[in-house]
């Protein structure tokens, strides 16, 4: 060896893509699966950049170790490697996830002698470490199983190179540095003709990992939705509509439950004070009362210990109308969702406008979503806030007939259904003869869930008497969502074809 050789391991770049391409071409001579492509690099360097090492031989990137960080919790252990990378989308990657999933590792040959290799997983070791994760796992190839494969099986072909009767060039390196064999993994890789497809899950346990052992505020498991089943009744003031509200927070609340959900346009009511003036001028009026509406939310949050997505209602922003509905957390914190699609009546007879922001919110229940009526009617919304993690989604909605109502009820489901979540709607009865373009109320409201075992068999968890006064009470199991994830009957989430389409978001 040269005495002029400097050896640097270090995070990997974009611009060392030209090296790194040459070097998985040498590393790879006879390999049918595809080869890493720049835009997969820049993927990864995107969403996990401390996860992607390289080594430099005097200035030549030779060899890298791509890993991400995933849940352990929502994947089954017989996966494949594209279900573990999201088709090569990545979206898998979990910043709080438990464990360290090496995703590729190759040196080129010319510097095999150099035990390269080990320095990058030293390094993987440490970053383990470091990030508190409790394992490293990987699906390794068998690349010298193929001469086996006719006498002996996969089990009996590991068996013996763990006994180092049969050398394998990725197993015995990896068993050497102190990786244990889990379990057989079958069609890991399509294409991997030298391994006919099958590898083994390796993992190398973080002894220095130190689990959070908080007694209280843990995430919950089961969560209880509190769902209002809202009568559109008169109320002389803004008084009398608080006692209403309070009277259902306060019930509530009395069954330990962690949300309570209201209807949109809920405070339509008191606009029947406003009834002698043009509609559009109307609505504006009853906007007036949002600001102290919602400053009676955030103490009912705090004082009734319940999370509250409070139904929407009108309110004026720099000039424009929106339809906006606010989660008060029972910390004292608040958030605002604005409508994203407005109803052509609502355009028409009030002039609302539509909000830009898609967004999930953090609760002490897990992350939520929430979208006005109408908007549950475009798939595109839930589906970007369950890819930001969303596992419930409430659906506060208004609808004058059953046919309107069929559309949130229906499309309701199907987004339970193609986002594996839970999804509660909320709705309001009977009438405001003294409102205009309010008219009659139809509503059942419900919690529908995804379609599998667990699951009731229709994905309705529990309804409302249709057209009548009443509150749902019902307990979600959030367990159940992590199951499905990874072993349910089919898995909507997972078995996207990112490598055919994608979705994506425009505005930040």
């Amino acid at each position: 060896m040269s005495q002029d050789v400097q050896i640097i391991l270090r995070n990997l770049k974009l611009a060392d893509y030209s090296h790194l391409k040459s070097a998985m071409i040498e590393s790879y001579p006879h390999q049918d699966v595809d080869y890493w492509e720049k835009k997969n690099i820049e993927k990864l360097l995107k969403v996990f950049p401390d996860g992607q090492l390289c080594v430099e031989v005097n200035g030549v990137v030779v060899g890298i170790a791509l890993s991400l960080i995933i849940n352990s919790k929502k994947f089954a252990t017989n996966h494949s490697y594209y279900e573990i990378t999201g088709n090569d989308s990545f979206d898998t990657h979990d910043e709080n996830g438990d464990v360290l999933y090496g995703i590729e590792v190759f040196v080129h040959p010319d510097y095999r002698g150099m035990r390269l290799a080990r320095r990058l997983y030293d390094a993987r070791k440490e970053l383990c470490e470091n990030l508190n994760l409790k394992s490293i796992m990987a699906g390794g190839r068998i690349p010298n199983y193929k001469t086996h494969a006719k006498s002996l099986s996969p089990r009996q072909y590991i068996e013996k190179v763990q006994n180092k009767e049969l050398f394998d060039p990725v197993l015995t390196f990896q068993l050497a540095n102190g990786f244990q064999v889990k379990k057989i993994l079958k069609n890991y890789l399509p294409g991997d003709e030298q391994s006919k497809e099958f590898a083994t899950l390796l993992e190398w346990p973080n002894i220095y990992y130190e689990k959070d052992e908080g007694l209280i505020n843990q995430p919950k498991s089961t969560v209880r939705l509190g769902l209002v089943q809202w009568q559109m009744r008169s109320h002389s003031n803004l008084e009398s509509l608080v006692d209403q509200l309070e009277f259902f927070v306060d019930a509530v609340s009395s069954y330990e439950a962690d949300f309570i959900l209201f209807p949109e346009f809920f405070n339509a009511p008191l606009m029947a004070q406003f009834n002698h003036l043009g509609e559009p001028e109307a609505i504006r009026k009853l906007a007036s009362f949002t600001e102290p509406l919602l400053d009676t939310f955030k103490e009912f949050a705090v004082s009734y210990n319940i999370n509250i997505i409070t139904g929407s209602m009108p309110h004026m922003v720099n000039g424009e109308l929106k339809n906006v509905t606010y989660l008060c957390r029972r910390d004292g914190s608040y958030e605002d969702y604005h409508k994203i699609h407005i109803t052509p009546a609502e355009r028409s007879a009030w002039g609302v406008t539509a909000g830009n922001d898609i967004k999930v919110f953090d609760t002490d229940c897990g992350k939520i979503g929430i979208v006005i009526c109408y908007d549950v009617e475009f798939p595109e919304l839930p589906r970007l806030m369950a890819d930001q993690g969303m596992n419930i989604l409430f659906v506060p909605f208004l609808t004058d007939t059953q046919n309107g109502y069929m559309r949130v009820r229906n499309c309701a489901q199907a987004r339970a259904i193609e986002n594996e979540c839970y999804v509660a709607i909320a709705g309001s009865v009977g009438n405001l003869p003294k409102v205009r373009n309010m008219d009659i109320q139809y509503a059942q409201s419900a919690v529908f869930t995804p379609s599998d075992f667990p699951f009731p068999t229709d994905g309705v968890k529990a309804e409302t008497t249709p057209n009548t006064e009443m509150t749902l009470i019902v307990d979600v199991d959030m367990d159940n969502l992590k199951e499905l994830h990874t072993g349910g009957s089919v898995r909507t989430m997972l078995d996207r074809r990112h490598d055919l389409y994608e979705l994506k978001m425009k505005r930040k």
